[in-house]
């Protein structure tokens, strides 16, 4: 909760073009990936069954999910007296009473006074298809986190489902200032739950009395102190109870406004662009009935795209080719238009027409029109809006998309092409407002299409709205912890303190079988020999995440840093290049072999030491070619 740019809501007033820019390099088309191991994550089909997991019984005493009515656009809880916890009070009342903390949370981070996060990164969605090592992989997402222990008031208690190796605890405090890693160490709490499964981390959580009263323990003043999850459900409001600290995220009560129906009608009251189609679809009939609608308001129509109204990273969206159908009105259009919607192709894997139509059924949805254009792209805006309802814009992006129909989340660049940014963060802006309003508070992204038309003008469109962190998050919080920097959306830049322009392109998508050989150990072996680590002089290199997957599933993600888009395109492709190069694997292992032999001549203390361990605990200076170490 750092101070970010505020942006002013007419930024949007005036279209962008690339002369606007006033920059030579031609970025990127983002539909794309250009790495031929990516493939659309197995989070597919991650669909948040809410109604299922608000109430879900863990003991008698289980909340339910709270009721409020985020379209009222009134101030609600946030306008109540500041008065104590009532102890006695049902747990709606005291979720009330703790979120009206966080003001004073807030303002103790921005005035560096002693403070505590827990982060419980619970990725509250239908997990069941994707194997545990991923779970544990994403749990560890927001190890970026970490990077904040660089302020020596701050404490924080991270909370995963299994153990997290040393070896990475160790490689993100690497990262850190030399001087303040040993000090960082001794403020981080690490609580595992042992449970190695996909359910929701705070569902294991609180059938744990033990580990919660652990983390209670690791809190001095819960008055300064927050929960940090990933995203927020009934389930995890219990677990800001039951540690008797406030949620920094949405309240679940807001979260229709989250769902692709609730999107659309917030972008309508915003006066945002979006594209023609029909929310609150609850059945095949109803998708027949809103298709027939919107045939005859638009005739040229010939893709739609439908939506499940809990879809993540575009794995809840189907296409209904519209192209063999007659003209509307024709007497066999009911016919035609229900044999489309039977014959619609999942972007989801493996998931059949029949399985999609019937989580339409259960989820609710959306069918809209499918843009297309000329240099369509996918950028996106992140925002928080403050405990005291200010709205704050963090930073742009431009997706990068894969999958069959090129809508499943691989990866990111950043900023978002300076030519059309700041239109969309002046949209986001309107939105982001409707929320300030209706009491939301917490980070969100807003996706965007934008296209040129045939004025050479960008034309955006915004197509979702996600109530939670996403996979921008963590290469956004790697970056601003690491340089220091903050992102201008006036000028659509991100500026470190010395002046210097930062960029970057990430992924949580590096996937491949060599991966497996090479590992954890040999990426992080790798990491210190510099052409893959982070450079803190420059403030320029890779940084990796969700490193315990490497061995079991041969996947990992990183984010190359560098002062342009071009060279940060060039890290990106120049990591990706050295980490599937078969010769890495043999060459980490020699250079293990002879770390091995190292520690054991440095006495008794090292001998027993693992050689991934020994390399891990080594403070490794960037710009030496080995260890900075003194027995």
């Amino acid at each position: 909760m750092t101070p970010q740019t505020m942006i002013k809501p007419d930024v949007a007033a005036a279209p962008y073009t690339d002369a606007t820019a006033g920059r030579g390099y031609v970025y990127p088309t983002v539909r794309a990936l250009a790495m031929a191991t990516a493939h659309p994550s197995e989070e597919c089909w991650a669909i948040a069954e809410r109604n299922q997991t608000s109430q879900v019984v863990i003991s008698s005493e289980r909340p339910r999910a709270r009721s409020c009515s985020p379209l009222s656009l009134t101030a609600g809880a946030k306008d109540a007296p500041r008065d104590g916890i009532d102890a006695t009070a049902s747990a709606s009342a005291r979720f009330d009473a703790l979120q009206r903390r966080l003001p004073a949370v807030e303002a103790a981070a921005r005035t560096g006074r002693a403070r505590t996060l827990v982060v419980a990164p619970s990725r509250t969605i239908d997990t069941r298809h994707e194997p545990p090592s991923k779970t544990q992989a994403y749990e560890e997402r927001l190890l970026c986190t970490l990077l904040e222990l660089r302020d020596p008031a701050l404490r924080i208690t991270y909370v995963t489902s299994s153990p997290i190796a040393p070896a990475i605890i160790d490689y993100y405090l690497s990262l850190l200032p030399r001087k303040v890693r040993r000090h960082a160490r001794s403020r981080l709490t690490l609580i595992a739950l042992g449970e190695r499964t996909t359910r929701p981390l705070s569902q294991k959580l609180l059938e744990r009395p033990g580990a919660l009263a652990r983390i209670r323990g690791s809190i001095p003043d819960p008055a300064a102190s927050c929960l940090v999850p990933y995203n927020t459900t009934a389930l995890e409001v219990e677990v800001a109870v039951e540690l008797g600290i406030p949620m920094y995220g949405a309240d679940p009560c807001h979260a229709p406004l989250g769902t692709k129906s609730g999107c659309r009608e917030l972008f309508a009251r915003a006066g945002v662009p979006h594209s023609v189609g029909r929310e609150g679809i609850t059945s095949v009939a109803t998708a027949i009935e809103a298709i027939q609608q919107l045939r005859r308001e638009k005739p040229a129509l010939t893709q739609l795209v439908m939506k499940l109204n809990e879809g993540v990273s575009g794995q809840g969206n189907a296409l209904v080719d519209l192209t063999r159908l007659p003209e509307p009105g024709a007497a066999d259009e009911m016919q035609r238009i229900a044999l489309a919607v039977e014959n619609l192709a999942p972007e989801a894997c493996g998931v059949s027409a029949t399985a999609f139509l019937a989580k339409l059924g259960r989820e609710g949805g959306i069918v809209e029109e499918w843009i297309t254009g000329r240099e369509l792209r996918s950028p996106s805006v992140q925002l928080q809006i403050t405990p005291n309802g200010e709205v704050e814009l963090l930073s742009t992006h431009d997706q990068i998309l894969g999958g069959p129909h090129g809508q499943s989340y691989l990866g990111c660049r950043f900023p978002a092409t300076p030519s059309y940014a700041p239109a969309i963060s002046g949209l986001a802006h309107r939105v982001a407002a409707r929320l300030a309003d209706a009491g939301v508070i917490g980070r969100f992204a807003i996706d965007f299409v934008v296209f040129r038309d045939e004025q050479n003008r960008w034309q955006p469109f915004a197509i979702e709205l996600n109530l939670r962190k996403g996979g921008t998050t963590h290469p956004y919080e790697t970056l601003a912890h690491l340089t220091g920097g903050r992102y201008d959306a006036e000028s659509a830049a991100f500026i470190a303190p010395t002046g210097q322009h930062k960029h970057y392109v990430a992924t949580d998508h590096m996937e491949a079988p060599q991966l497996r050989a090479l590992g954890r150990d040999g990426v992080l072996a790798l990491t210190r020999r510099g052409d893959l680590g982070f450079d803190r002089m420059q403030r320029t290199g890779a940084v990796f995440h969700m490193l315990s997957s490497l061995d079991a599933l041969g996947r990992t993600g990183f984010t190359a840093i560098a002062d342009s888009a071009e060279e940060a395109d060039a890290l990106y492709e120049r990591v990706h290049a050295t980490l599937l190069d078969p010769s890495q694997a043999s060459a980490v292992q020699t250079t293990e072999a002879a770390a091995t032999a190292l520690y054991s001549g440095l006495g008794s203390r090292y001998a027993d030491e693992r050689p991934s361990r020994a390399l891990a605990s080594w403070p490794w200076d960037t710009h030496a070619r080995g260890p900075a170490f003194s027995p």
